[in-house]
C-alpha cells in the first residue's frame, strides 16, 4: 500500500466538531449504565472532607476514568482523550484529567474498600445481564495470582526492591473467576507494597474472591487454584468456611518427596496433552506425562490437629530434560524425573483433576492482559491512588469482557486489545436530526456485523424483570 497523491496535494486540519475517534464507547458505556454504575458509585464511594472538593459528583468520575480506560488510556493524562470532537454531544459529566487525578489522590485506605464493593457489585451485575460466565451454575475456576509491577521513582509510595533484584515494584494481588466455558473476569484486586510477601493476607482475600463469585452467580461447584506460595492451612480454611474445593501446587518440601517416592511404579498413569505445554521450572515443551495419586495424605502435620488437612496429593512427573539418564547395556537404568504435586479435595478422577490444575495458568493471561492496558503504568506517586487505579481497571476490564460476550463467540474470548481494535477504537460522524443523533460509521469495517449487533443489543428496552 501506498500514498495515493503527492506530498503537496494533502492537507490535515482538525476542525470538525461533528467526528469521535471511539464510537464504541457509546454500546459498551450503555451497558455500564443498564448495570447501574453511577448509581452503585453513588451509593458506595463517600469522600466526604476530601479538599479541593475531590469527592465530589464520585460517580461522573469513576464513569469518566473507566471510560478512558475502555478506550485504552494507561495514565491519567490519557483521559483527555474522552474531551474532543462530538464527544460532548454524546456524554454528559465528562472530567479533566487534573480533576480525576485530583479524585485519584483524595482516596484512603478506607475508600479503597468502597471501590471494591462497587466492583463487586459491578460484576454481579454485569453477570446476570450478560452471558459473561456460562455455566457458573455448575462448576466454576477462582484462581488467585499475584504479580510484580515495575515503577520508577523513589517518591511512589510503596514501591521497594522485592523479587527481583535492583527493581523497584508494586506487588498487585488478583484473583479471577471462570468457567470450563468462558474467559476468565477479576474477582478482586488488592494493591500491595513491592516486597509483601506472595500469601499476606491471603486467607482474607480469597474467603472475599469466593464470596464475589457466589454474587456473580457460581453457585454450583467452585475450586480455588493456585500456586504453592497459597499452600498455607489460612487459605484451605478459607476454601472450607466457603464451601468450596481447593487445588493448590504444593513444592516439594520433605514431607512431600517422602510421600511421592512411596509412589509404586505401577501407580503412575499416562496422559497426553493436545498441545504442548511448558513446563514451569525450565520451559521445555512437553506433551506427555505420568500422574499418580496418593488418596490420603495428610498437610500441616506438625501443627495443631484442628489445623491438618487430610486430602488426596495429585503428582505429576515428567522426564527431566537437563539431566540425561543413566544408560547401560540394557538400556536406560535410572531415568530422571521432575515431579509436580498439587493438594485437592476436588471431587473429579485423577486424570481430570490434573488437566483442570494445570488450566490455573489462565491467570496468567489476565495478568498479561492487564500489564498491555491501564496497567502498563501505575500513574500516582500516591499508594492509594494507584489501588484506586488497579480497582477501576479491573472494572473496566469486566466491562469489556461482558460487552465482548454480547457480541460475537470470537469475541468472547478475545483479548481486551482486540475487543479495543474491532468494537472500540471506530471513528464515527454524528449527524442531529429530529431531536435525535445518528453515528455514521466506516463503510466496510470489517466487524460491522459484530459492533451493530453489540449496539442493537444494549440499546434495545431491558427485559422485564
Amino acid at each position: 500500500m501506498q500514498a495515493s497523491h503527492t506530498p503537496a496535494a494533502v492537507s490535515a486540519v482538525f476542525d470538525d466538531p461533528n467526528l469521535i475517534a471511539h464510537a464504541g464507547l457509546v454500546p459498551v458505556m450503555r451497558l455500564a449504565e443498564r448495570c447501574d454504575l453511577a448509581a452503585l458509585v453513588t451509593d458506595k464511594v463517600k469522600l466526604n472532607g476530601a479538599k479541593n472538593s475531590a469527592g465530589a459528583a464520585a460517580d461522573a468520575k469513576v464513569t469518566s476514568i473507566v471510560a478512558g480506560m475502555v478506550a485504552g488510556a494507561d495514565s491519567i493524562d490519557d483521559l483527555d482523550v474522552l474531551r474532543h470532537g462530538a464527544m460532548p454531544a454524546l456524554f454528559c459529566g465528562i472530567r479533566a484529567p487534573s480533576t480525576l487525578g485530583t479524585f485519584l489522590r483524595a482516596f484512603t485506605h478506607g475508600h479503597a474498600l468502597q471501590l471494591h464493593a462497587v466492583h463487586r457489585g459491578f460484576l454481579a451485575a454485569l453477570a446476570a445481564h450478560t452471558p459473561l460466565l456460562p455455566g457458573a451454575r455448575e462448576k466454576a475456576f477462582i484462581d488467585v495470582d499475584s504479580t510484580h509491577k515495575r515503577v520508577y521513582g523513589r517518591a511512589k509510595q510503596g514501591a521497594e526492591y522485592g523479587r527481583f533484584k535492583g527493581i523497584r515494584t508494586l506487588h498487585p494481588l488478583l484473583a479471577t473467576v471462570c468457567t470450563p466455558h468462558s474467559r476468565p473476569v477479576i474477582a478482586t484486586v488488592r494493591m500491595r507494597r513491592g516486597k509483601a510477601a506472595d500469601s499476606r493476607g491471603a486467607p482474607k482475600f480469597v474467603s472475599e474472591a469466593l464470596a464475589t463469585a457466589v454474587e456473580a452467580g457460581c453457585t454450583g461447584t467452585r475450586i480455588l487454584r493456585a500456586d504453592s506460595q497459597f499452600y498455607n492451612a489460612g487459605v484451605i480454611a478459607a476454601c472450607h468456611r466457603a464451601g468450596a474445593h481447593f487445588s493448590i501446587t504444593t513444592g516439594m518440601n520433605p514431607s512431600i518427596k517422602r510421600a511421592v517416592h512411596s509412589i509404586p511404579d505401577d501407580a503412575w498413569q499416562h496422559i497426553s496433552y493436545p498441545t504442548a505445554v511448558p513446563d514451569p521450572a525450565t520451559g521445555e515443551l512437553i506433551s506427555d506425562a505420568e500422574v499418580a495419586e496418593i488418596p490420603q495424605y495428610t498437610a500441616f502435620a506438625s501443627r495443631k490437629k484442628s489445623e491438618r488437612v487430610t486430602a488426596r496429593l495429585i503428582v505429576r512427573r515428567v522426564r527431566d530434560l537437563a539431566k540425561p539418564a543413566v544408560m547401560g547395556e540394557q538400556g536406560e537404568l535410572f531415568p530422571v524425573w521432575r515431579y509436580h504435586p498439587f493438594f485437592t479435595d476436588q471431587p473429579a478422577a485423577t486424570l481430570q483433576a490434573e488437566r483442570e490444575h494445570r488450566h490455573h495458568a489462565v491467570v496468567e493471561q489476565v495478568i498479561a492482559d492487564t500489564k498491555a492496558g491501564a496497567l502498563a503504568h501505575l500513574p500516582s506517586g500516591h499508594f492509594h491512588a494507584n489501588a484506586a487505579w488497579l480497582t477501576l481497571w479491573a472494572m473496566t476490564y469486566n466491562l469489556l469482557r461482558a460487552a465482548g460476550a454480547l457480541t460475537s463467540p470470537f469475541h468472547a474470548k478475545a483479548t481486551t486489545a482486540t475487543l479495543r481494535t474491532h468494537l472500540v477504537q471506530v471513528p464515527a460522524r454524528i449527524a442531529r436530526s429530529a431531536r435525535r443523533i445518528t453515528l455514521h460509521l466506516p463503510h466496510n469495517w470489517p466487524w460491522q456485523q459484530a459492533w451493530t449487533h453489540l449496539f442493537d443489543t444494549v440499546h434495545d428496552p431491558p427485559a422485564p424483570a
